[in-house]
């Protein structure tokens, strides 16, 4: 009976650990959107995101009122690695935080362009006051 017992308690906590730890397993959703240039303020403004186990720092750089450069400050990601240099250069091409994934990386990529937007979200402040 201890046996059968101590085998419950064993299963009910590796099964309530496994739910806690990877609740947010999913993606992070896309809150980017095509970049509204007329109310960018040129200068270089810092983003981050977390969610899940991935992290993102970048350093976003305005000039003429457009993403000239996004650099990545810190990245914690599992797999999400192939992202890095792939989402910037597609964010700076498309003039956009939210551009097309890369495959394997959906989670990491998610995350960057994410960072991205909250970096940019800072130059619009400027604009409105």
């Amino acid at each position: 009976m201890k046996k059968w017992l101590l085998m419950i308690i064993i299963w009910l906590t590796v099964f309530l650990l496994t739910i806690i730890l990877f609740k947010n397993c999913g993606n992070a959703a896309v809150i980017g959107k095509p970049v509204e240039s007329g109310w960018l303020v040129d200068g270089i403004y810092q983003g981050s995101y977390k969610y899940g186990p991935n992290k993102a720092e970048v350093e976003v750089t305005i000039q003429n009122q457009k993403i000239t450069k996004v650099e990545i400050l810190k990245h914690d990601a599992w797999k999400g690695k192939k992202a890095e240099p792939v989402i910037p250069n597609r964010i700076i091409e498309k003039q956009s935080t939210k551009v097309e994934a890369v495959s394997g990386a959906t989670n990491s990529s998610n995350v960057i362009m994410n960072a991205v937007q909250k970096a940019i979200e800072k130059s619009y402040l400027l604009k409105k006051e």
